[in-house]
């Protein structure tokens, strides 16, 4: 098992810009993805942005051209730059890693809070 550990959540005013990193417990190079999820009171989780190992990266419609995900592997971490936020974005973010040893396996963060103020 993957231990995952988000930070960087807050309360920013609209328009406004947070950074989450989330650290991996071991080396990320294996893994196939590393991505970020949310899900806000009342609604299902959703995919925000992925990143392959290979480095391509993938976004929800509703935050292409504002948030961008990159991936450090010597930090063993994954990051989601979010600018010109909006009050729709609050949501708790979670990080996710898939992976296969054998079998396909999915490891989840505890959650990280944002939250928009209008």
């Amino acid at each position: 098992q993957v231990q995952l550990v988000e930070s960087g959540g807050g309360l920013v005013q609209a328009g406004g810009s947070l950074r989450l990193s989330c650290a991996a417990s071991r080396s990320i190079f294996s893994f196939t993805s590393m991505g970020w999820y949310r899900q806000a009171p009342g609604k299902q989780r959703e995919l925000v942005a992925f990143v392959t190992s290979g480095g391509n990266t993938n976004y929800a419609d509703s935050v292409k051209g504002r948030f961008t995900i990159s991936r450090d592997s010597n930090q063993n971490a994954i990051y989601l730059q979010m600018n010109s936020l909006k009050p729709e974005d609050t949501a708790v973010y979670y990080c996710n890693v898939r992976r296969f040893d054998g079998a396909w396996r999915a490891d989840w963060g505890q959650g990280t809070q944002v939250t928009v103020s209008s």
